[in-house]
């Protein structure tokens, strides 16, 4: 099973993703942040801190996740975030637009795991013109948003930290 949680920028989604594998055993956090910068650091404090105690084995990867070795029969992995992973492979891995790369990633996550939680951000709702680069991204990102949705059989949207089920339904 393919879950995917967007969202706005801290409105809950890593809570809601990290509750969803709470009971599973065997899981994976896959954190695709590069610690750059003061605002990386304290982001990636954060996460920490919410998922201490959890039972993840946390796997930094910040691009080329179809690179991954993951066990097959793994009970859960956590990729945490899509729009992260998106940016790094554009900006750090001079990949022009990795839609389909990601995409395929995605696809072999799934294939090792029972359920597989993908947290994405929601970018392109604001109306302001960006410049050319930053444009690019955003589209990369929400087509990829989109396909994700399609591959997957549940969408939750989350909305100052309560999920909201845009697709299927979490059993």
């Amino acid at each position: 099973m393919v879950i995917l949680i967007t969202g706005g920028s801290k409105s809950g989604k890593s809570k809601i993703a990290e509750n969803l594998l709470s009971a599973m055993e065997n899981k994976i956090y896959l954190a695709t942040m590069e610690p750059y910068g003061e605002e990386a650091q304290t982001a990636i404090s954060r996460h920490r801190k919410q998922r201490m105690g959890k039972g993840f084995e946390t796997v930094e990867k910040s691009r080329d996740i179809q690179e991954l070795d993951i066990p097959g029969g793994t009970g859960g992995i956590l990729l945490e975030c899509l729009s992260t992973l998106c940016a790094n492979e554009m900006f750090s891995g001079n990949e022009p637009y990795p839609a389909d790369k990601i995409l395929d990633g995605i696809k072999l996550l799934k294939e090792k795991t029972g359920l597989l939680v993908v947290v994405t951000s929601s970018v392109s709702c604001d109306g302001i013109e960006y410049p050319a680069e930053t444009e690019n991204y955003i589209r990369a990102l929400c087509e990829l948003n989109i396909k994700v949705a399609e591959l997957s059989d549940v969408v939750i949207e989350a909305v100052c930290g309560i999920p909201v089920t845009l697709k299927g339904a979490v059993v």
